[in-house]
């Protein structure tokens, strides 16, 4: 039993010294022996992932698709039971629609035994999520945005036998972002645990998907057809492809989420896809499939077969015979809801389209695609526009003819291709000459003067090469009997390559000079090539035959059929491998990250499928060679010796740059939450905490992005800026098992990553601001007869002669190259430093991100081309060529900000005071008008974390304001000229400043951080003039600034343009508006010491008035309430006399005179 150092128990007494070598000879041969069982036993093992739902989570088998697209409030309830947490409860914590649910599998294991022995080993997958920036920079930021998670193990909710038995996946958010909807995400291993390879997919948003009244998902683009269920409208048959030839695939290179792919002959289905074709969907499109022919564009045949179909970051593009049509998608991501498609839109109706080209690269925040009009407009290109959805086009020339300025008949446009970055178009075009022979040229229509130039006119014949790799067109070659036959274009924009390819290649290097390569044989005819962008290309033929060539060279290799691809073939047959069969049939080629890749269609006795597989490129051509030997004698026997045919033994790079820094990537980190768990599993609680935290990570990042800086560069710094001080507090809770909700979030673990060391090799894009270079090392091992033959003289010749390396950059008047050589004879090595560095000649000024210059650098060791491999059990790769594309120009992540804490440290020196707001607004502090205000701004660097003062030369304009931020408004440029300038002469100036320098034209004042400061005027017709008070403070306004360095900072590539609000408090009043408060005010006084006077002068006088009148007033009352008395007493006594009498005394008629005297007594 061999355990390992953590597993094995302590013992007090450690073997004694004459026995160790025995054990250290046991332990080696015990890892060597596991080495070589874990190389041969690991690598049959991969990882898997698929996307879950928020609600789905640790259901088995559950698989979703990626539609879903704003966060949701899911996890409010389980933050409000975080007591005692580090989190704020006043923030709004958000969850995302998905989670990504991460497994591995080997070839002949059981997959649940292997997750729980890695889980209990400690295995935990480590998730890097990259966004792919978009293409409109002008509406969204351009950043190369990571996240570092790592997947939480949770048991699955389905039926086990025992707790511990349950089948185990590992969860981790999937988190989305605004302007992003290509997503990749890298998983590898953190070392414990079985060794599984590192693996990249594609998990990118769909668009063209909705969810119909049952709350299922379906496509809006058409009917899905799936294989053998009676729900759906067709099944998946071979028929669909044994009766098709490959097709291209063509799509915007790195920002196309939705991949489509047609050609499916007969039928008006496509092949769709968002995960690369890791899996993929057959749809039937909802298409009206009408057309009639006419006489400017006469039909020969009707089929339903998509003959084109391109797809852009999210919009498709079909053509179906001469009809096209486009279906944007609907991505909140990108734009809003308005601009999506709801069916598909027909297009140039009114047009016959027999081609549609695609534009691989986008350019100036959009993207293009070309359509190749026939009949009535044959001469003409319409030109596509794609941005944020919008989908325009135009026709070219505006007012004549391609074809009109060419001589012979029967003009076409062949192919075409569209350089953005130029705005230039190439064309292919054939004519008949007048004695009815074809003519191809090659043409250039630049877009912005509508001037249209020869570049070259393409032989008629095959040249003859006799033995020659490579032959360079001069016209004076001698030509073979073979027409040239071209079908295509293809200019690569980062090295600046054009081939022309049909059965022949041709390849040029300034669109005029031409090689023709020889190795590719005249009678085979290109189909179709796709490209890297990384040095490697592929074509495929019309008879399907794939060939290989490596851009910077002249040898081209056919890679199937092959001598290696028999050999690699049979191997895998041998292995008995799923994604191989007897019967192939091949869909399309193309590159991810450098691969080529095929996807296939398999043929087995009763079993069908469509597959996706790497084509090894290295693995073919190390098995296609034909390595010479000779036999040499050695001793009393002959041994055969075989010929290196690589020039070198051993190829490294050393001294590389930090990777981060020169791909501007900018990483977070964030760890799932501590769980009290006793075997550390996770439930769906602890989930919806970490979906919590990564929204709110992310959200932070996304924050950050304002004019004000932070006293601390780092978007992670508001999150714990009051809750460090808990630290210790919240470990206790969490240490004795009493956090809420038995979670612990650990602060320290959630940050912003600027120094990644682990990272080797060059990264796939380099940026290159003005003036900035980076170096590596290129470390070469020579063989031994290298330096065998270099005793002899002239040997620093023969060992550079046989280590010779080249550097090439596509663009030499933008790029300096400095190599230096140095000879380690000791160790047989030759040492090349290579340098890269900017002339600061190729770009003028731009928002960070914003048109950047392409073009490339490329590392190539002479005579490598095909010969160099490196095989390790991870597989075979090329060695001896390297191609990086660099991007010149303001690079992303770079910004200025307003400096606010050390501005207003610098207005206390500078005034001997500060005077903030009533009511303050940390976010927003106030400056006081009669203070000169003298701004300070810092260049943050997002990437590096460097936080440094802007040195340099800006203009500040006041671009807008209000008295309120309800109020603020944009001013126009008459206005921003009459507020700002020195020049202005109508009494509008809102602030002056005693600097002498000022634009060319005198027209703005020219600042800088040794400026005297800012003077604020707001005079008489100025916005800010005469603001009326709202309260009893003095009057506030607030001002709208835009700060560039364009035009006055040549330090940089970057136009550092930062517009940011000021709240300006105590304006002064006006003179007439003081002078009328004046007036008011003295009024009212003089009112009120006047009516003061009055009160107290005749106060007495009111007093004695009131007091007299209110004794009569109390007489009047005193009197009526006696009579009133009175009169009722005498009434009740003459009632009661009267009740008693009448049973003494008879009544009297007429009355007597007593009892009348009596009775006018009592009215009286």
């Amino acid at each position: 039993m061999v355990c390992w150092p953590a597993m094995c128990p302590v013992s007090p007494v450690w073997p004694r010294k004459p026995n160790l070598w025995a054990f250290w000879v046991l332990l080696l041969v015990l890892l060597l022996s596991w080495k070589s069982w874990a190389e041969n036993y690991f690598q049959n093992c991969h990882w898997l992932v698929v996307l879950n739902k928020f609600d789905r989570v640790g259901a088995l088998l559950s698989k979703d698709r990626f539609m879903d697209q704003e966060p949701m409030d899911t996890v409010t309830e389980v933050f409000q039971k975080l007591v005692d947490s580090p989190i704020d409860p006043r923030e709004k914590y958000m969850g995302f629609p998905y989670y990504l649910k991460v497994n591995f599998s080997c070839m002949g294991k059981n997959d649940e035994e292997l997750v729980r022995k890695g889980h209990l080993m400690g295995l935990r997958p480590v998730i890097l999520i990259s966004y792919k920036y978009p293409v409109n920079f002008y509406r969204w930021k351009i950043e190369n945005l990571q996240i570092q998670m790592e997947a939480a193990p949770l048991r699955s909710t389905g039926f086990c036998i025992a707790e511990v038995m349950c089948a185990l996946n590992w969860y981790v958010p999937m988190p989305t972002k605004n302007g992003s909807v290509v997503m990749s995400v890298d998983i590898r291993s953190n070392g414990l645990g079985p060794y599984i390879p590192p693996r990249r997919f594609y998990v990118n948003i769909n668009g063209y998907m909705k969810r119909d009244v049952s709350g299922n998902p379906i496509f809006t683009i058409g009917y899905e057809v799936a294989a053998a269920t009676g729900e759906k409208t067709f099944a998946l048959k071979s028929d669909h492809f044994k009766r098709s030839k490959s097709r291209p695939l063509w799509y915007t290179q790195n920002h196309s989420p939705v991949l489509i792919l047609g050609g499916i002959e007969d039928e008006k289905t496509i092949l769709l896809s968002d995960t690369n074709f890791q899996d993929f969907s057959l749809v039937e499109l909802s298409i009206d499939s009408c057309w009639v022919g006419s006489y400017y564009c006469p039909i020969l045949n009707f089929s339903a077969t998509i003959h084109d179909a391109i797809s852009t970051e999210s919009t498709l593009f079909i053509r179906q015979n001469q009809l096209v049509y486009y279906f944007t998608g609907s991505y909140s991501a990108l734009f809003g809801s308005s601009y999506s498609s709801s069916s598909w839109v027909r297009v140039l109706a009114s047009e016959c389209i027999k081609k549609l080209c695609p534009v691989f690269v986008n350019g100036n925040g959009s993207e293009y695609i070309l359509a190749l009009t026939t009949g009535k407009n044959e001469g003409y290109i319409h030109i596509g526009t794609i941005t944020d959805g919008r989908v325009s086009f135009k026709m070219m020339p505006d007012s004549w003819s391609i074809c009109d300025k060419l001589p012979g008949s029967n003009c076409s446009i062949n192919w075409a291709t569209y350089i953005a970055d130029e705005k230039n178009l190439l064309l292919l075009v054939e004519t008949l000459s007048v004695k009815l022979v074809k003519i191809f040229y090659l043409l250039n229509f630049n877009l912005g003067t509508q001037q249209l130039d020869i570049l070259y006119v393409i032989p008629q014949f095959i040249p003859e090469v006799q033995d020659l790799d490579f032959l360079v067109l001069h016209g004076t070659e001698t030509y073979t009997r073979t027409a040239m036959i071209p079908k295509g274009l293809f200019f690569n924009t980062f090295n600046n390559m054009l081939y022309i390819w049909g059965n022949f290649i041709l390849q040029s290097y300034n669109r005029i000079h031409f090689i023709y390569l020889a190795d590719f044989p005249k009678d085979s005819i290109i189909k179709y090539m796709v490209n890297s962008y990384q040095g490697d290309m592929a074509f495929v033929t019309e008879r399907e035959e794939i060939w290989y060539f490596l851009e910077g060279g002249y040898d081209v290799y056919r890679l199937v059929p092959s001598k290696g691809w028999d050999i690699y073939f049979s191997l895998q047959k041998l292995q008995h491998s799923s994604l191989f069969a007897d019967q192939e049939f091949l869909v399309t080629l193309f590159y991810e990250d450098g691969q080529l890749y095929q996807l296939i269609y398999l043929v087995d006795s009763g079993y069908e499928r469509l597959v996706k597989r790497v084509l090894p490129v290295a693995q073919l051509l190390l098995y296609d060679q034909n390595t010479p030997y000779s036999l040499v004698t050695t001793g009393n026997f002959w041994t055969p010796s075989f010929t290196n045919l690589c020039p070198f033994k051993v190829m490294r790079l050393r001294d590389l740059p930090k990777k981060q820094h020169l791909a501007r990537q900018e990483l977070y980190h964030a760890p799932p939450p501590l769980v009290s768990e006793s075997l550390g599993f996770h439930n769906n609680k602890t989930l919806a905490v970490y979906q919590g935290l990564v929204y709110y990570l992310l959200w932070l990042h996304s924050k950050y992005d304002k004019p004000y800086a932070d006293p601390v560069h780092d978007p992670t710094w508001r999150w714990w800026e009051h809750k460090s001080r808990y630290k210790d507090y919240y470990f206790y809770l969490s240490s004795n098992w009493l956090a809420a909700e038995g979670v612990y979030i650990d602060m320290s673990s959630y940050q912003k990553l600027y120094n990644i060391s682990h990272d080797h090799g060059l990264p796939e894009m380099v940026f290159l601001d003005k003036g900035t270079s980076f170096s590596f090392t290129v470390f070469l091992t020579a063989h031994e007869d290298t330096f065998k033959l270099s005793a002899s003289s002239g040997s620093s010749y023969q060992v550079e002669k046989k280590l010779a390396v080249a550097v090439v950059v596509a663009d030499p008047e933008c790029l300096d190259v400095t190599v230096k050589q140095d000879v380690l004879l000791n160790r047989k090595a030759v040492l090349y430093k290579i340098t890269i560095k900017d002339k600061k000649v190729c770009y003028d000024q731009g928002i960070s991100g914003h048109n950047l210059k392409k073009t490339s650098m490329m590392v190539k060791v002479l005579g490598s081309s095909g010969k160099c491999f490196q095989t390790t059990y991870l597989g075979t790769s090329t060695q001896g060529h390297l191609m990086v594309p660099l991007l010149i120009g303001c690079p992303p992540g770079k910004r200025l900000a307003f400096d606010v804490t050390y501005t207003i440290l610098h207005s206390q020196q500078l005034n001997k005071h500060y005077f903030d707001c009533v009511v303050s607004n940390s976010e927003m502090p106030c400056f006081l008008f009669r203070d000169l205000f003298q701004p300070f701004f810092l260049v943050q660097d997002m990437v590096t974390g460097d936080s440094g003062r802007f040195l340099g030369s800006y203009l500040l304009k006041v671009v807008g304001g209000g008295p309120t931020m309800d109020t603020i408004r944009d001013y126009t440029e008459e206005e921003i000229y009459r507020y700002n300038s020195p020049l202005d002469k109508t009494n509008s100036l809102i602030w002056k400043t005693k600097a002498e320098r000022t634009t060319q034209d005198k027209k703005f004042y020219i600042m800088s951080q040794q400026s005297p400061g800012i003077e604020w005027l707001c005079l008489e017709n100025s916005p800010c003039h005469d603001i009326t008070p709202r309260s009893i403070f003095a009057p506030e306004f607030f001002l709208k600034l835009l700060v560039s360095n364009r035009g006055v900072d040549t330090s940089s590539y970057c136009d550092y343009q930062l517009i940011f609000i000021l709240h300006l408090h105590g304006l002064p009043l006006s003179a007439k508006r003081s002078l009328f408060i004046v007036l008011v005010s003295t009024s009212l006084f003089v009112g009120l010491v006047i009516f003061y006077i009055l009160f107290c002068l005749l106060w007495p006088h009111i007093v004695k008035a009131w007091v007299s009148l209110r004794w009569k007033i109390n007489n009047i009352m005193a009197a009526e309430s006696f009579y009133t008395y009175a009169t009722s007493s005498a009434a009740l006594s003459l009632q009661s006399q009267t009740v008693s009498e009448p049973s003494f005394k008879a009544p009297s008629i007429a009355g007597s005179r007593v009892d009348n005297a009596s009775e006018k007594e009592v009215v009286a």
